[in-house]
């Protein structure tokens, strides 16, 4: 398994859902730079589960050990080390799972790639508990694009067929990225919290879980970013995005219903706005040929959802071969996309960074 990403910036995951803990190795950060860890630990917080019956009642404490990489605050050449110890796993809860694949998870091709070997217990190395490290990561290089002037940020788009307002792909700014994630249940349009929390509600009610789409901008990018064809925006973006458990697809702009449209209608006319050159529908969300070009960077992840549920399921028993009938028991979200917002913007801050800090423009 690869468990790193990046170029000049590289981020490199360790540990498993209920090992000891987990963690992060941030290399080729830029030595002098003052790690805000108290809005860090704010961004972490927003991943963390609210008590409110729309998220897992596994309470990890979240807060990281930082053991290399900062000398009286600031990033010292070496690289960045942060551990996240557990104090809530409960191994025992996977005990009669052994052997046993949950359906629409890792488990099964887990097992053939690594034998008995593999750590089942909630999924090991696969589990969405490796997001914690990532949003540090993502926290850490949100402060250097900041300083660079980039903000980054996201919301739920929709749970189920209920719907929270888009962005406009014209008029995202900074001030609207900030106080969405300001917001306990972040959503543009603060009268449709209720109604996608009782969306999620009634599934977990009947032992069931929703699917989701999170959607996330980027403004104050250069234009001419990127590093096309391979290490362009939407690829970096997208790799990093496929290491957040449960993401199934991705799309930029108007995404796939550019696929309906006639050229007439997606096409993009260039205008001037003073002396900056600008589009006027901003339908690629801000990147084409894997570049920026200056407007809003506009993004979608679909979210599945969430396979431990506790509704019978046929699967397999591996020792027996037969077929066989499990629930999962465990601490599960009834819907990933909420707590998967900032676990968005992580990913993308991180493949952002590591393309402007190696110069690509």
């Amino acid at each position: 398994m690869s468990f790193s990403f990046g170029a000049h910036v590289r981020v490199t995951l360790f540990g498993q859902s209920h090992a000891d803990a987990v963690g992060v190795v941030i290399d080729g950060l830029p030595a002098g730079f003052t790690v805000d860890l108290a809005t860090a630990q704010a961004f972490l917080a927003r991943r963390a589960p609210q008590g409110d019956g729309l998220s897992t009642a596994r309470c990890e404490r979240d807060v990281p050990r930082i053991l290399s990489g900062l000398s009286e605050g600031k990033t010292c050449g070496a690289p960045l080390c942060a551990v996240f110890e557990h104090q809530d796993a409960r191994r025992g809860d996977y005990a009669a799972l052994r052997g046993r694949p949950r359906p629409s998870h890792a488990d099964y091709p887990a097992y053939v790639k690594y034998g008995d070997a593999y750590d089942y217990a909630g999924g090991g190395q696969f589990s969405a508990r490796l997001t914690v490290a990532l949003c540090f990561a993502g926290a850490v290089c949100a402060q250097l694009l900041a300083a660079r002037g980039v903000t980054v940020g996201a919301h739920i788009l929709s749970v189920g067929d209920g719907c929270d307002a888009a962005f406009d792909p014209l008029c995202v700014s900074a001030e609207q990225l900030h106080a969405v994630q300001a917001r306990a249940f972040p959503v543009l349009d603060e009268n449709k919290s209720e109604y996608l929390k009782e969306i999620i509600r009634k599934v977990a009610k009947n032992g069931d879980s929703i699917g989701g789409v999170v959607e996330c901008a980027a403004v104050g990018l250069p234009a001419g970013l990127g590093e096309p064809p391979f290490g362009g925006v939407e690829n970096r973006i997208t790799q990093a995005l496929f290491a957040v458990p449960a993401v199934r697809g991705v799309e930029f702009g108007a995404g796939f219903a550019a696929a309906r449209m006639r050229g007439s209608e997606h096409n993009d006319p260039y205008a001037l706005r003073g002396n900056a050159v600008v589009t006027v529908k901003n339908d690629a969300g801000g990147v084409l040929g894997g570049l920026t070009t200056g407007m809003p960077l506009l993004f979608r992840a679909a979210f599945k959802p969430t396979s431990s549920i506790a509704l019978p399921q046929q699967t397999v028993d591996l020792a027996a071969k037969a077929e066989v009938s499990i629930s999962v028991a465990g601490r599960h979200d009834p819907c990933v996309a909420v707590r998967a917002v900032p676990c968005v913007e992580a990913a993308a801050a991180i493949a952002l960074c590591d393309l402007m800090l190696g110069g690509t423009i």
